[in-house]
């Protein structure tokens, strides 16, 4: 192994590896001129910060969680800023087209313009080398900050003669996550994850996920057999006033699932009239098997925290819920929280198209 002492040997009984990913960082003219980085990790994030000082304009290529997070910190600076994208939209494999609609006009009212369906081809600088735009292949932006966040790729190249590994650079690891070595176990961004909707493997870059791959690792290591339970890549974002969650399946990935899958978009009040509060819908999609009725996906948006309901969901889809068991689910009332019929008992019956569905008849 090499540390900042140098290379040496190291003994091991039980070998834990956590390779990680790496930005991606496509080999594009221009792409080493100052003033673009990538945003993994502290030291990009200090370049950014540092940039942030003087840049006027800026744009961010790639309109996923990360591009997303750091075009609004931009914004809020004041920086003119543009999300250039190959994707027609942002959040593409997140959300759908009624959340990301919503999302993508209103950061263009805080600041934040978005570019779909352009492939960057290149970056332009100055005599200094430093950048001054983003060359796509249907125009061009000026910039004197970029920050590419194009996604992650495995960072585990080094194993690939020493671990079984597939075509697309990942650790091939049992249900106990045990690699082909002996007494070797792997986990992170290098190892796919057992994706409860459909029940097979599939990456998901999450450090929620990397952390519970250490702890079954380490139990395994430890000698307390443990397999790796399925998971729904759960996950939160807030966005200007916007905060959105979403879990399992999404119209991105339905084709993976076995069966023919249904889906379901509703728009309900988060509180009752009397309670006064502004900003008072969310909006709710779920996904479910369309024979069986068994829960795979869903995604939440509202001004308010709505973080408690993708929870429930989650567990509805590692539970295999159906939208009969989610429609009556014992679920509190209390006005500062809710209303009396629960949103996710709403978005279930709606579903299920049950006759009293309607929100207008929810009151009793």
């Amino acid at each position: 192994m090499k540390d900042h002492e140098g290379e040496h040997q190291e003994s091991y009984d039980k070998l834990l590896l956590s390779p990680g990913g790496v930005a991606v960082k496509p080999p594009l003219e221009g792409v080493d001129l100052d003033g673009i980085t990538t945003f993994r990790g502290p030291e990009d994030t200090q370049a950014v910060k540092d940039a942030m000082k003087t840049a006027k304009t800026a744009v961010v290529v790639g309109g996923g969680y990360i591009g997303l997070e750091v075009a609004e910190a931009l914004a809020l600076e004041g920086i003119e800023t543009t999300i250039v994208d190959l994707a027609d939209r942002i959040l593409n494999t997140y959300l759908d087209t009624e959340f990301t609609d919503i999302l993508t006009e209103h950061a263009r009212q805080k600041g934040v313009k978005f570019v779909g369906g352009e492939r960057v081809e290149q970056f332009t600088g100055n005599e200094a080398g430093h950048v001054q735009s983003v060359v796509t292949d249907k125009g061009e932006y000026t910039a004197d900050l970029v920050v590419l966040s194009m996604g992650v790729k495995p960072d585990a190249g080094w194993l690939k003669d020493t671990l079984k590994m597939d075509d697309h650079g990942y650790i091939e690891v049992d249900e106990y996550l045990q690699t082909s070595a002996d007494d070797v176990y792997a986990g992170g961004d290098s190892t796919y994850i057992p994706y409860g909707p459909t029940g097979k493997p599939f990456p998901i870059a999450l450090a929620t996920m990397a952390r519970r791959q250490g702890v079954v690792a380490a139990m395994n290591a430890l000698g307390h057999p443990m397999k790796m339970p399925s998971m729904n890549g759960t996950s939160a974002l807030r966005y200007f006033d916007y905060n959105f969650v979403t879990t399992g399946l999404s119209s991105s990935n339905v084709d993976q699932y076995d069966g023919e899958v249904a889906s379901t978009y509703v728009v309900e009040k988060r509180y009752p009239d009397f309670m006064r509060q502004e900003d008072n819908e969310i909006m709710m999609k779920i996904f479910y098997d369309a024979e069986s009725h068994r829960i795979l996906g869903g995604q939440l948006m509202s001004k308010h925290d709505i973080s408690d309901g993708i929870v429930a969901l989650s567990i509805a889809i590692s539970s295999e819920w159906t939208l009969e068991q989610l429609a009556l689910a014992d679920i509190h009332f209390q006005p500062n929280f809710d209303r009396p019929w629960h949103y996710l008992n709403v978005l279930a019956m709606a579903a299920l198209d049950w006759p009293f569905s309607g929100a207008d008849k929810l009151l009793f």
